[in-house]
């Protein structure tokens, strides 16, 4: 995936898992097919009953956790994490799980999302006595346990969770039980699965199926959900809560074998392309995709457009990471490194190509050149979404308002920057009616794109994203 130089990456992501002899090789596992949704650093806790055990570091799931590393975790209950770096930057103490101890026990943490009132909740505890120990929005959560005075874990538990605001899909760890929650909208995804009787948890369903678990259901807004010896038990937090999954689990983010609160994401991805060839009919020898995530969707175009499929792009798989850097030049350098377009596919043809989103535009405008370079003699861009507009607040990375190109900037205005014969966005309506098969656009959270957002923004987050 270009994420990483298109600048548009997702936080990151969730696995737990309770009550099996093997927690940590499957979490380990767990972690691996979540790779995608965070490379910047990962962590596993395991509990043996007594006692909880960290491992975490920045890096890849597979330089982390050594055949060594491995044996020395053992235990029948887990958590694990992977990261990539938003709201509170990145560095060793902000990787997660987090954990902490207490005299009363330990507790760990791994999270999925952003709290937009995290710079609120710290000031109030600060000015009550709380030293924070990393500067990632997820310890507010132990701190606003610790703080509360019900005699019970899960009475102190639901009493934080009520005080956030935001997205998140917690996993919290004790020595003896495991809880789960996802805030009141259901911004990002969590799915509940079975290995037997051990209960797995993940941030998505492709994990499952890596380690051979069973689908039951997927988390409900505003849930708790807790696991221990007894079994399991679910109850409500938050109520009346509005459902608004992001939009862009479906359109990027999400592997194409997940599913998502019952939809199939390569799918949905493939319906976007469908609709995208109603809503922008083109005439062209060829259709192509940006890989890996816009693939679903070309195949789709072509299909409905009755135009050929092709392999007119192919992404290196073996780039390292270390080439990325946050300067311009550097990242449409990154982009030829990472693709390149096959001349025998496109020269001499009208090619449309299909990418899910635009960002700063720069990755578009390279793409569109290498393209033309081979030899295409018109290149015309269509994206499966909207135009994205304004930042995101929950945890995706869609840089400051100043940097996306479509905030300020007319279709044809990015259509000339980035050179493109063409250019079309697939409309708001399309986009979740190739989701739900619906006119409406109830149930998501479309903040990026229209600028409504499912939850109210705090000043302090507001000006973060506006001027940094």
């Amino acid at each position: 995936m270009l994420a990483e130089i298109k600048g548009l990456n997702e936080e990151c992501g969730v696995f737990g898992v309770f009550g099996h002899l093997d927690s940590a090789q499957l979490t380990y596992y767990g972690l691996h097919s979540l790779q995608h949704r965070g490379q910047e650093g990962t962590g596993i806790v395991v509990s043996n009953g007594d006692k909880l055990k960290v491992v975490k570091g920045e890096g890849l799931v597979s330089e982390i956790f050594t055949e060594n590393v491995m044996e020395d975790l053992k235990g029948t209950s887990a958590i694990g994490h992977v990261r990539y770096a938003t709201a509170g930057g990145g560095g060793y103490e902000n990787v997660q799980p987090l954990l902490f101890h207490s005299q009363t026990g330990s507790l760990a943490l791994a999270h999925n999302g952003n709290l937009v009132n995290a710079n609120f909740l710290k000031h109030q505890l600060e000015t009550q006595g709380s030293i924070f120990q990393t500067s990632s929005d997820t310890e507010v959560l132990a701190h606003l346990i610790r703080r509360s005075g019900y005699p019970q874990l899960k009475d102190q538990v639901k009493n934080a969770l009520s005080m956030l605001k935001g997205a998140y899909a917690y996993l919290i760890l004790t020595e003896k039980e495991l809880m789960v929650a996802l805030d009141p909208h259901g911004l990002r995804p969590l799915s509940l699965g079975c290995i037997g009787n051990a209960y797995v948890v993940a941030s998505e369903t492709c994990a499952f199926d890596v380690v051979g678990a069973e689908f039951i259901r997927d988390i409900r807004p505003g849930e708790l959900v807790i696991i221990n010896e007894d079994g399991i038990t679910s109850e409500q937090f938050a109520f009346n809560s509005t459902k608004s999954i992001c939009a862009m689990e479906y359109v990027y983010f999400s592997r194409p074998d997940s599913n998502i609160q019952g939809i199939n994401v390569h799918t949905a991805r493939k319906n976007m392309g469908k609709r995208l060839a109603v809503e922008a009919p083109i005439e062209a020898d060829v259709v192509t995709g940006v890989p890996d995530s816009s693939i679903s969707a070309a195949i789709g175009y072509a299909e409905a457009a009755g135009i050929p499929y092709e392999m007119g792009l192919i992404k290196n798989k073996y780039v390292g990471r270390t080439f990325i850097q946050p300067t311009q030049s550097l990242r449409e350098q990154g982009v030829k490194m990472k693709l390149s377009a096959v001349r025998g596919v496109v020269e001499g043809k009208r090619v449309v190509m299909v990418d899910d989103s635009i960002v700063r535009g720069t990755t578009s405008r390279r793409i569109v050149s290498l393209l033309k370079e081979a030899g295409a003699t018109e290149v015309h861009v269509v994206i499966s979404s909207p135009p994205i507009k304004n930042p995101c607040f929950y945890g995706i990375d869609t840089s400051s308002k100043e940097e996306l190109i479509a905030s300020d900037k007319s279709v044809e205005e990015i259509r000339q920057l980035i050179g493109a014969d063409s250019l079309t966005f697939l409309s708001t309506e399309g986009m979740v009616g190739a989701i739900v098969k619906t006119d409406g656009t109830e149930g998501f959270c479309l903040g990026c794109f229209t600028g409504n957002y499912p939850t109210e923004i705090y000043p302090d987050t507001l000006q973060y994203y506006y001027q940094k």
